[in-house]
């Protein structure tokens, strides 16, 4: 059963940036961004190796790890690098202004 959990509001998701957002009970924020006026949401960490990707460039919708350049497509979750690495995202809900994921 997945538990939906607010966090924040949508004005705050601003496309061509990362925002962390810290979840009680998950060790790395959850990611926001804006890609093609949809809200993505995302752990912020690296699937290579744990890095934070919230310092990561961002660009059409692909975040560069500060790492060890590994691009991560935000849309799809996979690694360009490397298939087998797939970044977790979560589903979002739009209750009235509000930003709501599942965390399953």
């Amino acid at each position: 059963m997945a538990m939906r959990i607010r966090l924040g509001r949508a004005d705050e998701v601003v496309a061509g940036a990362l925002r962390g957002y810290p979840v009680p009970g998950v060790d790395w924020p959850v990611m926001l961004t804006r890609i093609d006026d949809e809200i993505v949401a995302t752990t912020s960490v690296c699937p290579h190796e744990d890095v934070s990707l919230l310092d990561g460039a961002l660009d059409d919708g692909v975040v560069t790890c500060p790492g060890h350049a590994y691009e991560l497509d935000l849309r799809t979750g996979r690694c360009r690098h490397d298939r087998s690495l797939v970044l977790r995202r979560y589903r979002v809900t739009l209750i009235g202004d509000d930003v709501w994921i599942d965390l399953v």
